[in-house]
């Protein structure tokens, strides 16, 4: 699930501070994935989350023993074709008629991400990269080296975070509620 940052709260993530136990930093020896779908269509979008689940699922196979950054990269890499074999099956499969890329690279483009209370910096970094189409819509992103993705695709938000932010929210709604409550009263409507 993901979560809108807590207010007054929101911090930049330093992937010198990475620890292995902590998902919501990403280290610096780390491979991203990131899928930019053509547009923002519901249709469009929900072809990236079909190719997201293809790919992430052989990817991080490959990838789940392996401790060494050049050792996963070096296997990537050398598997490109297979991961562009997914994404043109996936397509096809769903009747897509675009056009599509799979790269893989050190200075791939990446914009800033809020993840609960953390915001990940916009910069470069060493990704997987598939643009569907022209690439226009929203993209998503994890890192798949060492293995950060969920099984929600994505969030980092520990159970803690969950739950206190779905307090406030609750919160938020009840003096929403007596505000309302009260504007009645004032009003003689109640």
């Amino acid at each position: 699930m993901f979560l809108p940052p807590k207010q007054g709260i929101t911090q930049e993530v330093d992937p010198n501070d990475a620890l292995e136990s902590d998902p919501q930093f990403i280290p610096d020896k780390a491979i991203r994935f990131r899928i930019l779908a053509n547009s923002d269509s519901e249709k469009d979008q929900a072809l990236k989350l079909l190719v997201r689940d293809g790919v992430y699922e052989e990817v991080t196979e490959w990838v789940k023993h392996m401790t060494d950054q050049g050792e996963a990269r070096h296997f990537i890499e050398s598997r490109i074709g297979e991961i562009d074999k997914i994404v043109g099956d996936v397509i096809e499969e769903e009747g897509a008629e675009y056009g599509y890329t799979v790269e893989y690279g050190e200075n791939v483009t990446f914009p800033e991400k809020v993840y609960g209370s953390y915001v990940y910096p916009a910069g470069e970094y060493e990704a997987i990269l598939i643009t569907i189409g022209e690439g226009k819509g929203e993209n998503w992103w994890c890192v798949v080296f060492p293995p950060l993705c969920f099984v929600d695709f994505g969030t980092s938000v520990s159970e803690e975070e969950n739950q206190e932010v779905q307090g406030l929210e609750e919160q938020e709604k009840e003096e929403e509620a007596q505000v309302k409550f009260f504007l009645f009263e004032w009003l003689g409507w109640s």
